[in-house]
């Protein structure tokens, strides 16, 4: 009877340790100065430190603070939203979970606004604001400051939480001499969005520019994330009293200083003299959904890749001289520039005349990071008889896994449902699902269990798997693309990118009606984002992009511009 008793009370004390927190909650409003009527994702972020606000804290990585999120619609100021144990949250399930102790605590709300589509369709996203789709600093987003709170080991508790607070406006980057910010509306893109569109670039100017009028010019375009403005450029040398900071990413200290060093040779090589002179764009075209748009047309997003390549990169091209034919054009980038700069040579095959993809997201489909969509009926866990083993997401050079593509789902679906997270899987989806009836992309697989669904993973064979279209369509496009390709990736990048990678090399390499002519190189343990330079780690060599590739174009447009063409006027 006495064993019976200690169980008992051995039981309820787990029971008891692990519900503590059943009633916890977080009552939420925001003030009326700060606006109307909202709708939105409503977030309460929790931290354990104060090394930054806690919005700031959020991935999903071992460090990985703490997110709950819902949808609001219709909600008024001074009327209060309840985050409650029912609401999804990340890395813990729910409120209930989270272990008693003291938090910094923040709520945000990622605001949306109604896109009427030329199909009828009427959709809530987050319009982007100059950020390039950062819920946790996107300018007009709603926050409070952090406050200090204890989570009791038991009882009840209802936390009030006022946003009071609005991120800023941001301030457009400047000209100069040599680096130019354009914007120019997309008719084509405003007709699918249902209202005015732009599209940007920075553009960095050739030496000699105004000198040399008679002079036409070369593009290279670089594919990327949102540039807030041309990156890797300065005209200035570094502050000699500038203090040291360390690379975590690189593990490199004063990486500040050998940023800025090499800004300022780029600017010293660019106005050499014989440096040949080119123009360089960084494009700027985020969505509601991303920071970028992938640069190809889709269902949800809209016809970004014609608007690029018929639109901007034309009207760039008058207004700076450009060459204007696509024997002068190039792309190139990495990751998700890598990605956008093969596509758009693939898609566009007459418009470029070379892409240089370094460490491309994934460019064949049977290896989406680390899964088979097309073989593989869970995009979480390996198929297994007893147990789950959940697929990597992320890695160092060592193998070492820090998160699960589970987890980076997960985080996704607390940050925004309907693909609205603003983050890597979601992007995917909203570039390449179908558009389903809601007018939101459908999800080729299930956000909380990761179940696929096979007939979006076969209309995202179709449309965007790069190898597959490449050898679906090799007789005719082919001949078009015969020395036009050059991939680059490390053999152990973080996210498993090599992998399509080969598949991609074993298609082109088996290719021979022509033969693809190109280049597929890796680099020995480099991670994300090797791009080709077997002298310098990551940390180096990503700071030398916009010149890297110089070389091979410059034999490239020797080798296939057509008779007559203009090789001369840009040497100056």
């Amino acid at each position: 009877m006495k064993k019976l008793c200690y169980l008992v009370i051995l039981i309820f004390g787990l029971y008891s340790s692990a519900n503590a927190n059943d009633n916890i909650s977080f009552s939420i409003d925001f003030s009326e100065a700060l606006g109307g009527e909202q709708d939105g994702r409503l977030m309460v972020v929790l931290a354990n430190n104060d090394r930054s606000e806690p919005r700031f804290q959020i991935n999903p990585g071992p460090r990985g603070q703490l997110i709950f999120g819902m949808d609001v619609n219709d909600w008024r100021p001074g009327t209060a939203k309840i985050i409650n144990n029912d609401v999804l949250g990340y890395p813990f399930d729910s409120l209930k979970d989270i272990p008693a102790g003291e938090y910094y605590v923040q709520a945000i709300i990622n605001r949306y606004k109604d896109f009427r589509l030329s199909n009828g369709k009427t959709v809530s996203l987050p319009p982007e604001m100059g950020e390039g789709q950062k819920w946790n600093r996107k300018p007009g987003n709603f926050f409070s400051r952090p406050m200090k709170i204890t989570i009791s080991e038991n009882g009840s508790q209802n936390i009030k939480i006022t946003m009071d607070q609005k991120i800023p406006p941001i301030e457009p980057p400047k000209d100069t001499k040599y680096i130019k910010h354009i914007k120019m509306k997309s008719d084509m893109l405003s007709e699918f969005w249902g209202e005015d569109v732009e599209l940007g670039a920075h553009v960095l100017l050739p030496e000699g520019f105004d000198e040399h009028p008679e002079a036409k010019y070369p593009l290279m375009i670089f594919h990327g994330h949102f540039p807030s403005d041309f990156g890797g450029f300065s005209e200035t040398p570094p502050d000699p009293d500038m203090k040291p900071t360390y690379s975590a990413r690189f593990g490199i200290e004063g990486y500040n200083i050998l940023q800025a060093q090499a800004s300022y040779d780029f600017y010293k090589k660019w106005i050499s003299d014989n440096f040949p002179r080119f123009i360089v764009i960084e494009i700027q075209h985020a969505t509601p959904y991303y920071d970028d748009s992938y640069a190809v047309n889709s269902a949800s997003q809209g016809p970004y890749g014609d608007a690029i390549t018929y639109e901007l990169i034309p009207y760039i091209e008058k207004k700076f001289r450009g060459i204007g034919e696509g024997w002068a054009r190039f792309t190139y980038g990495g990751s998700t520039g890598g990605w956008e700069a093969l596509a758009v040579q693939v898609f566009y095959p007459d418009e470029y005349n070379g892409a240089f993809a370094a460490c491309p997201d994934p460019i064949d489909f049977r290896a989406y990071t680390a899964l088979n969509i097309y073989d593989d009926d869970n995009a979480y866990y390996y198929k297994a008889d007893y147990k789950k083993v959940p697929r990597p997401g992320q890695r160092d050079y060592l193998g070492n896994v820090n998160y699960s593509i589970g987890d980076d789902n997960r985080l996704e679906a607390v940050i925004g449902s309907n693909s609205r997270s603003g983050r890597q899987y979601d992007i995917w989806e909203a570039t390449y699902s179908p558009m389903g009836p809601d007018g939101y992309p459908v999800r080729l697989w299930d956000k909380l269990t990761g179940d696929i669904n096979h007939d979006v993973a076969e209309y995202w064979k179709e449309n965007y798997d790069l190898r597959h279209i490449l050898e679906r369509d090799w007789s005719s496009i082919g001949p078009k693309l015969e020395g036009k390709i050059h991939i680059y990736v490390g053999d152990m990048d973080n996210y498993y990118l090599n992998n399509a990678v080969y598949l991609m090399e074993e298609f082109l390499e088996g290719t021979t009606n022509p033969y693809y002519a190109g280049e597929v190189d890796y680099g020995d343990r480099a991670e994300h984002c090797w791009n080709g330079d077997h002298e310098n780690g990551n940390g180096i060599s990503r700071l030398n992009y916009n010149f890297m590739y110089l070389d091979k174009i410059l034999k490239r447009m020797e080798k296939s511009a057509p008779e007559g063409a203009d090789l001369t006027s840009w040497r100056y």
